[in-house]
């Protein structure tokens, strides 16, 4: 049997078949980006909030090297929130300030 060849019509339906896939798989991705910025938005709206002071813990066991300002940069990882009284505490009882944000400036006590 002998295939006849393809006419422009049948090729144009063809193209139109490809551009459709193509558009849902574009319209799955869209979905797809959609939701991963409304649950990216959720997560936001769910954080608490930032800590207003925070003590960076050592490598050494955990003993106090710095009192930052909350959302320092330099805050390292093993930094955690603490209240004003005991960023306070921690500065009387010799803990250093941070050199960048001078936490001891912000809450009043200087060396």
């Amino acid at each position: 049997m002998h295939d006849q060849p393809a006419t422009r019509l049948d090729l144009l339906r063809f193209l139109e078949r490809v551009q459709e896939r193509d558009l849902a798989r574009t319209r799955q991705w869209i979905a797809a980006e959609e939701q991963r910025q409304a649950e990216q938005e959720r997560g936001q709206q769910r954080r608490p909030p930032a800590p207003d002071w925070l003590i960076e813990q050592g490598l050494n066991g955990g003993i106090p090297v710095y009192v930052h300002v909350g959302g320092c940069h330099m805050a390292g990882k093993r930094s955690r929130g603490v209240t004003r009284e005991h960023a306070r505490y921690a500065l009387a009882q010799g803990v250093d300030a941070c050199t960048h944000c001078r936490a001891d400036i912000e809450l009043g006590v200087l060396e």
